[in-house]
């Protein structure tokens, strides 16, 4: 009997817990879904300060996801941005002075950002860093990282190459001074077997970008690749190969709904995905993590949301997503 009544209720208590929580997650997927908190906690305010330049998709993508995971999370979400590390900073010590409850901060260039970052520890705001810094992160005292390890995804950029048969590849740097794109082409230039070459250009200016890259492939005919560290200039680069008669092969790192056309019609070759969406969306969902339960991801080593490589085999499956603006 007492056999019989245990299991009874024990299937009792499996079925409620089952459909009860079934609903409650249908519940909280739909309110997010509408733009609704699906917690009850209090109305924090979280701010994102980048090194972004204007006009950046990437950056548009990692807002995506960080706005999402606060409105799931009861979030006053701000951001702002600056591609120059000095007005960066003064960007931070603003959030800083109106006492927000925790901020995501990008270290393009740590040198410049490191006082600030301690000061906002001082006064007790959370920091999380995302995208770039990653060495950095954990002597400046931020909670986590969650980007890419980008001398790992120069690696896989090499070995890429090397896979496709490429012998002399020209690694693109669009901002000079940012740690993570220099690390990038360390990575590739450590695996590729061919010669890789670098070639610095003025990002905010794309027709310069395109006269660089079209005067050096009609200067060197050996180049057969031509590596691009953001999405955006991509496009750019399959533009100059065009106008300089070259057979090279553009890839590049980092994903869009350009590139994701590109891929899938041929005009590039590949491209490395860091997934930005996750980058904002996990800052969030980590700084609220923390404010409510005081958790903490990583162990003190990065929260990796890349490298991917992306080829042309998976491009139709990604195109619904990059142009809805979540990859």
């Amino acid at each position: 009997m007492s056999v019989v009544l245990a299991a009874t209720l024990g299937a009792s208590l499996a079925g409620c817990s089952s459909t009860g929580g079934l609903r409650a997650e249908k519940e909280r997927a739909a309110q997010a879904a509408g733009g609704k908190a699906a917690v009850n906690t209090p109305r924090w305010t979280f701010a994102m300060v980048t090194h972004s330049g204007d006009g950046d998709t990437f950056w548009d993508i990692v807002q995506n996801g960080a706005q999402q995971a606060a409105d799931k999370d009861n979030i006053n979400f701000v951001y702002a941005h600056d591609k120059e590390a000095g007005r960066q900073s003064q960007l931070v010590q603003t959030y800083i002075d109106q006492k927000v409850d925790g901020l995501i901060v990008s270290l393009a260039k740590p040198k410049a950002m490191k006082d600030v970052v301690l000061k906002a520890q001082k006064a007790g705001i959370p920091v999380i860093t995302v995208n770039s810094g990653a060495a950095e992160s954990k002597e400046f005292g931020a909670l986590s990282h969650i980007g890419q390890d980008e001398t790992v995804a120069g690696e896989a950029v090499g070995e890429q190459l090397n896979e496709r048969g490429r012998k002399k590849a020209l690694c693109v740097l669009h901002e000079q001074g940012n740690v993570g794109h220099e690390q990038r082409c360390d990575g590739a230039e450590k695996t590729f077997k061919g010669d890789l070459q670098r070639l610095y250009v003025e990002g905010t200016n794309m027709p310069d970008v395109q006269s660089s890259i079209e005067s050096k492939l009609q200067s060197d005919r050996g180049i057969d690749a031509v590596v691009t560290l953001g999405a955006p200039f991509a496009a750019t680069a399959v533009k100059a190969r065009d106008q300089a008669g070259s057979d090279a092969e553009i890839d590049t790192f980092d994903l869009n709904a350009q590139v994701a056309d590109g891929l899938k019609d041929g005009s590039l070759g590949f491209a490395v995905d860091q997934q930005p969406y996750l980058q904002g969306y996990e800052a969030v969902d980590l700084l609220w993590l923390y404010r409510y339960n005081a958790d903490v991801l990583g162990g003190g080593k990065p929260v990796l949301t890349g490298p991917q490589v992306i080829t042309k085999k998976d491009a139709a499956a990604l195109q619904e997503y990059t142009k809805r603006g979540t990859r």
